[in-house]
């Protein structure tokens, strides 16, 4: 497929999800039409990049549809400067939206906990240009990432028993959190924001991720 049918795909896809009222703001839609999702899924999959629906990516992990992604970017507030923690690097293509969100200035690190998957992404990190932009970090997210915190903005792209307490105390003051909350299956998608001493937290519907493993996970 040639390189203008492929953006031509994306185009359309990040159309039908302005359209559909998941992608609002024009920051996420610069983003979501400049990363190039084909750069993140096994090579037999490219010809589904612009489907919008999770794609299996290796170790019984899938990358997140573009809605889901798009969703959270919105929620998040992501904006330059911003210093961002995501639990569940996946392939990568979560990380690499944060990142057009973040620049200049910002930084994401991103960690996964199936080494093959922490190599995958860093390899399409880097081949699609966010490595100055985007850590990537094999070891237990649900543990959050003490040694860079405090965060910005955490997101977790996995489903988790409850909200992990290690991640609302690397939270900064005035930082927000996205973590899907539930069972192994189905999850709320649960916004925390962090105002001094108070943890606030709302429910933003349902979900559905794989489970979160780890400490503080399944």
């Amino acid at each position: 497929m040639s390189v203008d049918a492929v953006e031509d795909r994306r185009n359309r896809l990040v159309d039908s999800l302005v359209r559909r009222g998941y992608v609002v703001s024009p920051a996420v839609e610069d983003a979501m039409r400049r990363v190039r999702r084909e750069e993140f899924v096994p090579a037999r999959l490219r010809p589904d990049a612009y489907v919008d629906t999770p794609l299996p990516i290796g170790g019984g992990q899938t990358i997140s549809a573009p809605h889901m992604v798009a969703i959270m970017a919105e929620k998040l507030e992501l904006s330059p400067g911003h210093r961002v923690l995501e639990v569940g690097a996946g392939s990568g293509y979560h990380a690499a939206v944060a990142a057009e969100l973040v620049r200049p200035g910002g930084h994401v690190y991103t960690v996964e906990r199936v080494d093959s998957l922490a190599r995958f992404a860093e390899d399409n990190l880097s081949r699609a240009g966010y490595s100055d932009t985007v850590t990537v970090i094999f070891a237990d997210g649900s543990l959050g990432l003490l040694e860079n915190a405090p965060f910005d903005r955490i997101f977790v792209a996995c489903g988790a028993p409850d909200v992990p307490s290690p991640l609302v105390d690397q939270l900064s003051d005035g930082g927000k959190m996205l973590v899907p909350v539930g069972g192994r299956m189905y999850q709320d998608l649960v916004k925390v924001e962090k105002k001094g001493d108070r943890v606030v937290s709302e429910n933003c519907g349902g979900c559905v991720f794989v489970p979160l493993v780890g400490e503080h996970g399944y």
